[in-house]
């Protein structure tokens, strides 16, 4: 697994009831409906996209790539948004996007 970004320790530390509460809730989530586990993340990384979370971004391209996406189709999650929020945010995603699937 790889390395927690240093603010979600930070916070797991301090609240870690909250960050409980919440993996919980993305558990029930996954499991509330009928999409694959790739699918779900691919899901993820459009709506990071969407609300420019570089983080999330990242996170759920690993998930995703470990999950049995091709990085193609995580590029392809993010480039399908381009008429909904735009291709600036687009770029900006997909450069988010390739710091995970072009690291060696």
């Amino acid at each position: 697994m790889p390395k927690m970004p240093k603010q979600y320790i930070t916070i797991q530390s301090r609240y870690k009831g909250l960050v409980k509460a919440v993996q919980n809730l993305g558990k029930a989530a996954k499991a509330a409906g009928p999409l694959n586990k790739k699918t779900s993340e691919l899901v993820q990384i459009a709506a990071a996209a969407a609300v420019r979370s570089e983080g999330s971004v990242h996170s759920h391209a690993r998930r995703a790539v470990a999950a049995g996406a091709k990085p193609d189709e995580v590029r392809h999650a993010i480039v399908l948004l381009t008429s909904t929020i735009g291709f600036p945010a687009v770029s900006a995603a997909l450069s988010w996007a390739n710091d995970v699937l072009e690291k060696k």
